[in-house]
């Protein structure tokens, strides 16, 4: 894409594309912490992971667990290298981060349009304490998103690459760095979500099977993006991981 016109058709997408994951990253705080109900806003639309129509625990599960591959299945294979390399054959490589991140967006927007809650209290607090896991899940919230910005976190979402491209830039190579929170731990965006997902003041059951799942696709996810990481960077990855944890801020021992 190189006339003026698909530089600037892939710029316009790309904006919009991180204008789209932009306002689902948003809901997803709402949907996750059931922030919106406790606000006061109300909507057919606007609503947490525990509340909605209800349904049969085998229904919701089978559900639930759909949906929840449907989005682990797009993050993961569209991540991979094999599949880029295949997929810019079709769409224009600048504009291959952008699609990757809408994507993830319509995954992520379908979990939240069709998610079936499962009733049943695992644990359940007030008070003081209530506050503090509150609070706690924020905090995970942000961390994950200062995490991206100490990286690149317009690349990570395709700006870069649709900005470089109508400038007429040669996207520059990348360089490993360990700022900040990657010298603590390997994965502190991962780290962040784990965080904001187990801390709540009520876990139902539901919520403890959207913890549960997105926790056992992040183990997963991290063991193909650290092979692809190898791939790329070799024994500086290597020694980054012998030297740093995975996803805790303690000193890592025989490669584990």
């Amino acid at each position: 894409m190189t006339s003026s016109t698909g530089r600037l058709t892939a710029l316009l997408y790309g904006l919009l594309c991180y204008l789209v994951f932009q306002v689902t990253l948003v809901y997803a705080i709402g949907f996750v912490g059931n922030f919106w109900s406790v606000f006061g806003l109300h909507a057919t639309w606007l609503h947490g992971m525990d509340h909605g129509r209800s349904a049969s625990l085998g229904e919701a599960l089978v559900v639930d667990a759909a949906l929840l591959g449907l989005f682990a299945v797009q993050h993961s294979v569209m991540a991979r290298g094999w599949f880029k390399r295949s997929w810019t054959r079709i769409i224009p490589k600048e504009a291959e981060r952008s699609t990757y991140t809408l994507l993830s967006s319509v995954a992520l927007i379908a979990l939240f349009a069709f998610w079936e809650p499962m009733g049943g209290v695992v644990w359940s607090v007030g008070g003081p304490l209530a506050t503090l896991l509150v609070a706690v899940s924020l905090a995970g919230w942000l961390v994950a998103a200062l995490s991206t910005f100490m990286i690149d976190h317009f690349a990570l979402f395709g700006l870069r690459q649709v900005t470089d491209a109508y400038r007429g830039r040669t996207a520059a190579e990348g360089h490993f760095v360990t700022p900040a929170f990657y010298r603590l731990v390997r994965h502190p965006l991962y780290v962040g979500f784990i965080v904001a997902f187990w801390a709540t003041p009520v876990m139902t059951v539901g919520h403890l099977v959207f913890a549960a799942a997105t926790t056992g696709y992040i183990l997963v996810a991290i063991q193909l993006e650290e092979r692809d990481l190898i791939a790329q960077f070799g024994d500086t990855y290597r020694d980054y991981r012998r030297r740093v944890g995975m996803l805790v801020p303690l000193g890592r021992r025989n490669g584990s």
